[in-house]
């Protein structure tokens, strides 16, 4: 068996390190807050971002990230996207070629518009194997043990095989992929697709607002991808379709709360403050609107949730705008306008 450590105590890498640890001999979790480290190490319990979960006695939690890799043999980032580089840096005395490193931050990086795995290749170099993880995925669910199927996505199918085999499990079923780009974006777009979901939701729509949004938001999603070079049957997938569905419809979708509280009339910086969760969807939505301006697509639904969040517009107006735009023939995923 090998040893992990996970960079992220969050409720996603808190969640990962309960689901992985009987398929590792050890598990280190990294947390960024010295007083939540020590007492997740005592309690047990992730008691800002997961509470309720007791955590395994064979992960070790601590704040030093020296530690936290030593010896590892696999390493997941499950930070904030806008930490990724940052984070990457610090462990870079720390790192050895010989790890399998793996992406579990949906976003993308503002002002460079990069996907996480090419922040890490950008950081940390070419001699080292990398590998993405996504898919619908509400943390506490995996935690509890409830049935979840994701995809890791390399260029590299026998890191991909590897990866598989080391995070397999009863409650946690792996699927394999050739297209990282796919998988990345697919995963970054969703979070700016579902807080629309959330306005939908909460200026009470109705469901065929909410199933139009979903597949016109998969169109967008797709685009977007495959302008990127990505494979569109990806999209179809567990990263794109399935992790949109999740995220557009689950009350634990930190994205779609974010709709709903918005279209309720709450401003976007008190719904922030009000939770120590990160909504990715929010950062999200400007850099892919970048990002599509220099693949020369479009995104409608995207621009709107930017006017929503940057420019001051209602959620109303934006899907006024939305329902009365030039009419056009429903076409696949890789039409070139939406």
């Amino acid at each position: 068996m090998k040893n992990l450590a996970i960079i992220g105590g969050g409720g996603w890498g808190t969640a990962l390190a309960c689901v992985l640890a009987p398929r590792f001999e050890r598990v280190s979790l990294w947390v960024r807050e010295p007083d939540l480290a020590e007492r997740l190490q005592r309690t047990r319990i992730n008691d800002v971002f997961l509470p309720g979960i007791t955590i395994p006695p064979k992960v070790r939690a601590g704040n030093s990230p020296e530690v936290t890799l030593d010896g590892a043999d696999v390493v997941i980032s499950a930070t904030p996207s806008h930490g990724v580089r940052d984070v990457y840096t610090a462990m870079l005395p720390a790192l050895r070629p010989s790890m399998k490193l793996v992406s579990a931050t949906k976003g993308l990086e503002t002002g460079t518009m990069l996907r996480m795995s090419e922040v890490i290749a950008a950081t940390v170099g070419p001699e080292y194997r990398i590998a993405v993880l996504s898919g619908p995925t509400f943390a506490i669910e995996v935690a509890k043990g409830s049935p979840t199927a994701v995809v890791v996505a390399a260029k590299d199918q026998r890191l991909v095989e590897e990866i598989q085999n080391d995070f397999s499990g009863p409650t946690f079923r792996v699927y394999g992929s050739a297209d990282p780009i796919g998988v990345e974006i697919g995963g970054a777009l969703k979070n700016v697709i579902a807080i629309g979901a959330g306005i939908c939701d909460g200026l009470e729509l109705g469901h065929n607002a909410v199933a139009a949004l979903i597949t016109r938001g998969l169109a967008e999603l797709t685009r977007l991808a495959t302008a990127a070079g990505a494979k569109p049957d990806t999209l179809s997938g567990l990263a794109g379709l399935g992790d949109l569905v999740l995220t557009c419809t689950g009350d634990l979708s930190r994205n779609r709360q974010v709709g709903l509280k918005l279209a309720g009339g709450t401003a976007l910086g008190k719904i922030l403050e009000s939770t120590p969760m990160v909504a990715e969807g929010v950062n999200t939505t400007a850099v892919a609107l970048k990002l599509a301006a220099r693949f020369r697509v479009d995104l409608p639904i995207t621009a709107e949730m930017h006017a929503v969040l940057s420019e001051g517009r209602s959620p109303g107006e934006a899907i006024r705008r939305l329902m009365t735009r030039a009419l056009r023939k429903e076409a696949g995923g890789q039409e070139s306008e939406g």
